[in-house]
C-alpha cells in the first residue's frame, strides 16, 4: 500500500513537472511583442481597489509617507484601464486626486485635482514624463505601456528574484513616443510563468540608466491575472527612492464606470 502511494505521488509530481516544462516550452516560442502583449493583460481585472503607503526616501535615508486610496476599472473594451488615485494624508497633499483613462488607439487622458486651487487640470501628453506628485514615478509610469508604440527585442533569459524571466528591451518607435515618455529605452524582466513584470530599467534620453523598478509580493487575483503589492522605484541619478506598498486589496466588486469622470474627482 505504501509503495502504491509512493508511485502515485511520484506520478503526480512528474505530471506537474511535465506540465511546467510544456508551459515554459510554449512561452519560449513567443516573440518579444507577444510576451509584452501577455504582460499588458497580466494585471487586467474587471476592477480592484486598494489603500497604499507611498514612502518617499531621499539620498540620506530620510522618509516621508503619503497615504492613498486607489480604484481601477477595466473599460468596456477589455483593454483600457481607468484609475483614480486620491491622497488621504499628509495635509499638504490631502484631497489631491488623479484620474487616468487609457486609450489604446490614442492619447491617454490624465486629470489632476488640486484642492488648493479647487479645480481640475487636464495634463497634456508631454506631462506624462513629469514626476507623479513628487515621487520617482512619472505619470506615464502609472499608465500601461502601449505595446505597439515600441519596438521589442528579447535580449536574454535570466532568473531574477526566484522567477525565470524573459528580458525584453523596448525602444520608442518614433521621436514623439520618446519625447512624451522621457525614456530612450526600457528593459523589462517578465516572469515566464505569469508574464508579470518583475523588474524594469529606464534609460534617459541620453541613454544613461535613470531608474530601476523592483516589483514583489505578487498576488494571483483571478485566472491568469496578478497584482503586485510592492513596488520600489529607485532613481540612480539622484539616489532618491519611492516605495509603494498596497494593502486591503479588493478585486471584482462591481465598481461603477460613473466615478471615472473629471467632475467626480473634485468630490471628497
Amino acid at each position: 500500500m505504501k509503495k502504491r502511494n509512493v508511485k502515485i505521488i511520484i506520478g503526480v509530481v512528474s505530471l506537474l513537472i511535465g506540465l511546467t516544462d510544456f508551459q515554459n516550452s510554449m512561452a519560449d516560442n513567443l516573440s518579444a511583442r507577444e510576451i509584452m502583449v501577455k504582460n499588458f493583460y497580466a494585471s487586467k481585472v474587471a476592477d480592484w481597489t486598494t489603500e497604499s503607503n507611498m514612502t518617499l526616501i531621499n539620498d540620506k535615508g530620510q522618509e516621508r509617507v503619503r497615504r492613498t486610496v486607489g480604484i481601477t476599472k477595466l473599460a468596456e473594451n477589455g483593454i483600457d484601464s481607468m484609475r483614480i488615485i486620491r491622497f488621504l494624508s499628509p495635509p499638504d497633499v490631502k484631497g489631491t486626486a488623479i484620474l487616468t483613462i487609457e486609450h489604446f488607439d490614442g492619447d491617454d487622458d490624465v486629470w489632476i485635482y488640486l484642492p488648493a486651487l479647487k479645480k481640475v487640470r487636464r495634463l497634456v501628453a508631454n506631462n506624462k514624463k513629469d514626476s507623479f506628485v513628487g515621487s520617482d514615478f512619472s505619470y506615464g509610469d502609472i499608465i500601461s505601456l502601449k505595446v505597439d508604440d515600441y519596438h521589442h527585442k528579447l535580449v536574454k533569459e535570466e532568473r531574477v528574484s526566484d522567477y525565470d524571466c524573459f528580458v525584453i528591451e523596448s525602444t520608442p518607435k518614433d521621436e514623439r513616443v520618446k519625447g512624451e515618455s522621457g525614456y530612450s529605452k526600457k528593459i523589462t524582466w517578465v516572469a515566464k510563468e505569469s508574464f508579470v513584470e518583475i523588474k524594469a530599467e529606464y534609460f534617459d534620453l541620453d541613454g544613461r540608466l535613470l531608474k530601476v523598478q523592483e516589483i514583489s509580493e505578487i498576488k494571483q487575483v483571478d485566472k491568469d491575472r496578478w497584482i503586485a503589492l510592492r513596488r520600489l522605484m529607485t532613481n540612480y541619478q539622484t539616489g532618491h527612492k519611492t516605495l509603494f506598498i498596497f494593502q486591503n486589496l479588493q478585486v471584482n466588486k462591481g465598481v461603477s464606470h460613473d466615478i471615472f469622470a473629471p467632475r467626480e474627482i473634485e468630490r471628497q
